[in-house]
C-alpha cells in the first residue's frame, strides 16, 4: 500500500506498507522533508511496524514520538503528519492528480441557487456522474450566507438585512455567516470523490483541499497561511474562511469565502455575530479583522481570480467545462423544494 500526503505549508510525506495478520509490516517513510539524525528514520520505520493495522492517527503519533531520539529535529513535516500518511495508505486514499478535473466560472446566480448547485454537483461527482470539480462563484445581489446550524434571529440583524437589500440563504455545510455583496468577495467550491480526504481529519482535510490557494496567494505577493480550523490569513488580517459537508452520495464539497474588498461597516450592520466578535477582540471595526484581497494586491479581481485557475491547473491540471442543463434543472427544483422555503431558513430560528 502506497500514501502520500503534502503536508499545508510544509513537505511531501511518502510511506509504503503491507498489511499482514492484521498488523503493519514491511513501513517504509520517505519523502523531501528534512530529518536528523540519520538513526531517526529507522527508529521511526521500526516504531511503525507492527503496529495494529487498525490503530488510529493518534496511537500511531504516539509510537513515532516515543521512538525519536530526544536530540531528533523534523523540519517539514511532523509525527502526525506520518500517521495522516499511514491512514491514507491504508484508506487506498487518492490524490488530485489522479483525477481529470474541470473548472466552472459562469454566470452570477441568485443566492438560492447557489445554495443548489452546490449540493447538486457534490451529489453529482459522489454519484459518478461528473467529474471533480472546481466551481468558483459569481454574484450580482447581496446576500448572507448562513451555515447549517446557525440561529437565524441570532446571526442576522433581519431589518437590517432587509434595508439594504441582502437576502439571506442558508447553506447544507456548517460553519460561520458569509456576507457576500457584488464584486466584493471570491468563492470557490471544490466537489470531490471522499476518497481524496480518506484517512485524514477534518482539521487536515481543510488545509489539505485549500493548499492550492495559499500557492496562488503567495504568487501574488500575500503572505498566506492555513489557520486552523478554517481560515485563511496573513499576517495584516484574516482573508477568508471554510466550511465543509461529507455527503451520502460518496463526495466532498468544500467551499471558501474569501473578502476581496469587504464592507466591514455594513458587514457589521447587517450581521449580530460580527458585533461580537468585534467586541470580544476589543476591536471597532470589522475592516480591522478581514484584510481584503484587493487592500493587499492592488489587483482587479478577475486577475486574482485568473491566477486561482492558473495555479489550480498547473498543480493538477484540470480544463474548463460549464454546469450542465441536466444539473442546472436538479438545482432549480431544489430551490423550489429546499432553498428558497421558509420551513429551510427556520430549520434553526
Amino acid at each position: 500500500m502506497h500514501g502520500e500526503f503534502k503536508v499545508p505549508g510544509g513537505k511531501l510525506v511518502v510511506v509504503d506498507l503491507e498489511v499482514v495478520d492484521g498488523a503493519i509490516a514491511g513501513f517504509r517513510l520517505a519523502g523531501d522533508f528534512f530529518l536528523e539524525p540519520d538513526s531517526a528514520l529507522e527508529a521511526i520505520n521500526s516504531a511503525v511496524n507492527g503496529l495494529p493495522a487498525d490503530s488510529d492517527s493518534g496511537v500511531i503519533a504516539a509510537a513515532i514520538r516515543t521512538a525519536l531520539p530526544q536530540d531528533a529535529v523534523l523540519l517539514g513535516f511532523t509525527p502526525e503528519a506520518v500517521a495522516t500518511t499511514i491512514r491514507r495508505a491504508l484508506a487506498q486514499a487518492t490524490s488530485f492528480r489522479d483525477y481529470d478535473w474541470e473548472i466552472i466560472h459562469g454566470k452570477a446566480e441568485v443566492p438560492a441557487m447557489q445554495m443548489a448547485l452546490d449540493q447538486v454537483l457534490a451529489e453529482e461527482v459522489g454519484a459518478g456522474r461528473r467529474g471533480p470539480t472546481l466551481r468558483i462563484w459569481e454574484w450580482d445581489n447581496p446576500a448572507v450566507v448562513i451555515g447549517s446550524f446557525q440561529s437565524l434571529k441570532n446571526e442576522v440583524d433581519l431589518d437590517n438585512a432587509k434595508k439594504y437589500g441582502f437576502e439571506v440563504v442558508r447553506r447544507v455545510s456548517g460553519g460561520g455567516a458569509m456576507f457576500m455583496e457584488a464584486g466584493s468577495v471570491i468563492t470557490y467550491s471544490i466537489y470531490a470523490p471522499a476518497d481524496l480526504v480518506q484517512g485524514m481529519s477534518f482539521a487536515d482535510s481543510y488545509a489539505f483541499l485549500d493548499e492550492w490557494v495559499i500557492v496562488a496567494l503567495k504568487s501574488l505577493g500575500i503572505d498566506a497561511s492555513y489557520q486552523p480550523l478554517n481560515d485563511i490569513t496573513s499576517p495584516t488580517g484574516k482573508i477568508g474562511g471554510a466550511a465543509q459537508k461529507r455527503l451520502g452520495a460518496g463526495a466532498v464539497l468544500h467551499h471558501v469565502t474569501m473578502s476581496y474588498d469587504i464592507n466591514g461597516e455594513r458587514m457589521v450592520e447587517v450581521l449580530r455575530i460580527g458585533r461580537e466578535k468585534m467586541s470580544d477582540k476589543g476591536t471597532k471595526s470589522a475592516a480591522k479583522r478581514v484584510d481584503p484581497l484587493r487592500s493587499q494586491t492592488g489587483l482587479p479581481r478577475e486577475e486574482i481570480i485568473n491566477k486561482m485557475i492558473a495555479t489550480f491547473t498547473s498543480l493538477y491540471g484540470a480544463v474548463r467545462g460549464e454546469v450542465t442543463e441536466d444539473e442546472l434543472a436538479k438545482a432549480a427544483s431544489l430551490v423550489e423544494s429546499k432553498f428558497s422555503t421558509e420551513e429551510w431558513l427556520q430549520r434553526v430560528p
